[in-house]
């Protein structure tokens, strides 16, 4: 059955060009764009997948957004870990349903929300308060008002320590994330993971320095590279642009 609509949903208009544009439903509401004007009244009651026309006569398909798409296209005011590097993350964190995890760096929320829609119960450390109001809409407006239950943001300083312990997980995306090593050993429970994104690889460099000499093993740092494919009839190669680095991603266990 097709999910129709409502006031108050995400969706995303794409145009002829593929270009994608998101979407708040409103009742009364206009979405203006250089192709016209689509009233969100003629959105809200239909199915997913239907076309509309705007007031210029251009054709828009109209989709609710994937988690990867929102993140893409919803308001930021600090850059987001990409999608590319958000699925391979979950693994190495091994979030799994009442997980309780500690996250630091929440920024615009695109790491909260993952780790929240993965089942985790999530409490982020964010030292400005305008990135963890803006987190804690964009985790609302996505997931639901009910995701708040599993999630929470206060706002301080994580080289400064952690008041949780016995957690399941601890995700970093800092400047210093080594900093936060002898607060993590502390907090998790052995076995316990903690995960670190670092767009530098110096900061790697020093994160397993620092997780060497405070009880963790099994370390392991990668990165993730996209490239795509352009298949078209018999034109078949390898895209002429990629998405290549965007960040190192470390991983370890606390063993003692």
């Amino acid at each position: 059955m097709t999910r129709q609509f409502a006031p108050g949903d995400q969706v995303l208009l794409i145009d002829a060009k593929k270009r994608r544009y998101l979407v708040t439903l409103e009742p009364g509401g206009e979405f203006h764009t250089h192709a016209g004007v689509v009233a969100h009244d003629d959105l809200i009651g239909q199915g997913e997948g239907s076309s509309f026309r705007s007031s210029r006569g251009a054709t828009m398909l109209a989709i609710r957004p994937t988690l990867a798409e929102f993140v893409l296209k919803m308001p930021r005011g600090a850059q987001v870990i990409y999608p590319k590097d958000l699925g391979p993350l979950l693994m190495l964190a091994d979030i799994f349903y009442g997980a309780r995890v500690l996250e630091s760096g929440v920024g615009s929320g695109a790491l909260s929300m993952t780790l929240v829609r993965a089942g985790a119960v999530v409490s982020g450390y964010e030292l400005r308060e305008d990135f963890a109001n803006r987190a804690t809409k964009n985790v609302a407006t996505f997931l639901g008002p009910e995701a708040l239950e599993r999630y929470s943001v206060a706002c301080r300083d994580v080289y400064e320590g952690i008041d949780e312990t016995d957690l399941d997980r601890v995700v970093l995306d800092l400047p210093e994330p080594w900093r936060v090593v002898k607060h993590a050993a502390r907090a998790l429970h052995r076995g316990g993971i903690l995960v670190a994104y670092t767009p530098q690889i110096t900061q790697a460099v020093q994160l397993r320095e620092e997780l060497a000499g405070q009880g963790f093993g099994m370390v392991d740092t990668l990165e993730v590279l996209n490239r795509g494919w352009h298949i078209e009839g018999q034109s078949v190669r390898p895209d002429h642009r990629m998405v290549a680095h965007t960040g190192f991603l470390t991983h370890a266990r606390l063993l003692s």
